[in-house]
């Protein structure tokens, strides 16, 4: 399918002109409707007219700037997918596309997942992270300490 790259560079300027709104609240375990963009390869898109798509926000830095993961239906069963039951509906969460966002991405709240489901996620997330040598096959671990 072709992607239409003009018509999301002209919804991501009014994305981008939108002021941030210092009286909207979100909070982590939150998922909501996001701008998400049309993006490159096997990114995660948005879709619709606003290039949407529901996004669960890890942390929140500050008014305008979360981490956030994308959801689709189209879930694997596999370690870069988590499945998820919210208000009767399956979907999963995209570990492995975390992704810095702007809070101007926001539309619409969608609802709260829970705790465990939320601890769960998180889990998975910080043994993505713990690599034990992240230098593998560029250096050994003298070479490492001694540059």
């Amino acid at each position: 399918m072709e992607k239409d790259f003009d018509k999301w560079n002209t919804e991501k300027k009014i994305v981008d002109a939108k002021a941030v709104n210092t009286e909207l609240f979100f909070y982590a375990r939150e998922i909501w409707w996001c701008s998400a963009g049309l993006n490159i390869g096997v990114e995660a898109n948005g879709k619709h007219d606003n290039f949407e798509r529901p996004m669960l926000i890890v942390k929140k830095f500050n008014a305008d700037m979360v981490w956030a993961l994308p959801l689709t239906t189209q879930g694997q069963n596999n370690k870069y997918y988590y499945k998820l039951v919210h208000e009767d509906i399956k979907s999963w969460v995209v570990l492995s596309q975390i992704k810095t966002i702007s809070t101007k991405r926001f539309l619409r709240k969608v609802g709260s997942i829970s705790e465990s489901d939320f601890r769960e996620v998180i889990l998975r997330l910080q043994n993505f992270l713990k690599i034990e040598n992240p230098l593998t096959g560029a250096f050994s671990e003298a070479e490492a300490t001694n540059t």
